[in-house]
């Protein structure tokens, strides 16, 4: 039996609804540990198991399969993503950023959820029931394609930072902190989607809920 198989992992999913819940989004995010870049976040409604490509977390997956998954993923779901600015970040610190990405994500779907699936114990700040499931891309379809879809959307979006700012690898660590990246920083100082609050790249309001900022 393949714990992959997306019909195994649709179980949470399957007793929502069959507890009477109309629509489950799987809710989860990508971007907490960088020093440069937003925070993004991904709200996904399955409609359709059959994927053909696998499905799981994206961490487990090559790039080129993650953006294999994502096309498939976008043929197959709602899905709504959410986006805290760098400025958000500093300002509000990383939870509450990643609480109002997850917000945005689930506000974005074309229909409201009536129940969610958490990745992590992220309390999103919506009506809907929800259960919160800890490593959560390995045990719910929904929680793995948001997964995806948020790692590869960020991803992309700090590969269009890399023209930008090219002399930082952003291209390669997506804003990590890297020994490349913060050799780059205390040559080059930082760019204004460098996150102040969060390791070298300075001090500010929130840095001392950022402290690991290299994870």
């Amino acid at each position: 039996m393949d714990k992959n198989d997306p019909e195994i992992k649709f179980f949470y999913e399957k007793r929502a609804l069959e507890n009477g819940y109309n629509t489950v989004a799987g809710i989860d995010e990508a971007g907490r540990g960088p020093l440069a870049g937003p925070v993004v976040a991904a709200a996904v409604i399955v409609h359709d198991t059959g994927f053909t490509e696998r499905i799981d977390d994206s961490k487990k997956l090559s790039e080129k399969r993650r953006e294999k998954a994502y096309l498939d993923i976008i043929k197959r779901c709602d899905i709504g993503i959410g986006v805290s600015t760098v400025e958000e970040i500093d300002d509000l610190n990383i939870l509450n950023a990643t609480l109002l990405a997850m917000k945005r994500a689930v506000l974005e779907l074309k229909v409201m959820p009536d129940y969610l699936l958490i990745d992590g114990k992220m309390d999103v700040r919506v009506p809907s029931e929800r259960t919160y499931l800890i490593s959560g891309e390995s045990k719910s379809v929904s929680i793995a394609c948001a997964s995806i879809i948020a790692k590869v959307f960020r991803d992309r979006l700090m590969m269009e930072e890399d023209k930008r700012y090219p002399r930082y690898g952003l291209c390669r660590h997506k804003g990590y902190g890297t020994r490349e990246h913060i050799e780059a920083i205390r040559k080059y100082g930082i760019t204004a989607i460098h996150r102040k609050s969060f390791g070298p790249c300075g001090s500010g309001r929130g840095s001392r809920s950022n402290k690991k900022w290299g994870g």
